[in-house]
């Protein structure tokens, strides 16, 4: 058995693989107030109500895009599990060059998306991560993230003009099926929602223009499917991909 944690800047999520598949996937608020104990908590309880044992878990990998919280969540993996907890950094796969010029910076989750990509496809590849931040991971068929593109997600991008607008409201986020919103919400809906499509489909053609045309895209994060209209830009649309590459990591290393 298998526990991959992603800490992310909105949720840490906890997966549990064995037999090859990814029999529970529970998440909780990334807090960086709390401490140990609180996130100790969460995994009894969620551990409890499976009727699952700690110590049939054989592996533990950690990614992490949140510095604040990271101690925390790593001792509470080591007194739940062990001190052996992998920990995803640059490093961590051998198979998986980074072609940045800082390698220390790109996230441990973009790491994690990138082996799942490259264990999949032999081929040009970029994975959009729509989540808190949207990312575009740009891999090689030869194995290497080439570079990354970065900008406020779908609902970050609401947060802030609600933030910041004293009339405007928080809007779901729903497809409008016109670019010319009727009111309010429409309208939002409309530019934000219509907006991001078109820099998505944008940024993915410029993207292999520079490649020389040759790249198939991935979707992943909780939003990869709220933009309906993108679908046929992606090959896969998987948000279990950043938890895959952990396992991925986690096999080669324990094998």
């Amino acid at each position: 058995m298998l526990l991959a944690v992603d800490v992310g800047n909105t949720d840490t999520v906890f997966g549990l693989y064995q037999s090859g598949d990814w029999d529970y996937i529970w998440r909780t608020r990334s807090l960086v107030q709390e401490n140990e104990i609180h996130y100790e908590s969460k995994l009894r309880l969620h551990f409890l109500e499976a009727g699952l044992w700690f110590g049939d878990v054989e592996t533990v990998v950690l990614s992490s895009v949140v510095p604040a919280l990271t101690p925390a969540i790593l001792k509470m993996l080591r007194t739940l599990f062990g001190e052996d907890v992998i920990v995803v950094g640059p490093d961590i796969y051998p198979g998986l060059s980074i072609a940045i010029e800082h390698p220390h910076e790109i996230g441990a989750d973009l790491i994690a998306n990138a082996v799942a990509v490259m264990n999949r496809y032999h081929e040009n590849c970029v994975i959009v991560d729509f989540g808190t931040a949207l990312t575009f991971t740009t891999v090689s068929k030869d194995r290497k993230i080439l570079g990354v593109a970065i900008l406020p997600g779908l609902v970050t991008a609401v947060k802030a003009l609600f933030a910041n607008t004293a009339q405007l409201p928080e809007v779901p986020l729903k497809l409008p099926t016109s670019a010319i919103g009727k009111n309010t919400t429409e309208a939002i809906q409309a530019g934000i929602l219509l907006g991001y499509e078109g820099l998505v489909k944008s940024l993915l053609q410029r993207i292999r223009t520079e490649l020389g045309g040759e790249c198939i895209a991935v979707a992943t994060g909780g939003l990869s499917s709220i933009i309906e209209t993108l679908k046929d830009e992606f090959v896969e649309i998987d948000r279990k991909l950043t938890l895959d590459g952990l396992r991925v990591i986690g096999e080669s290393i324990r094998a």
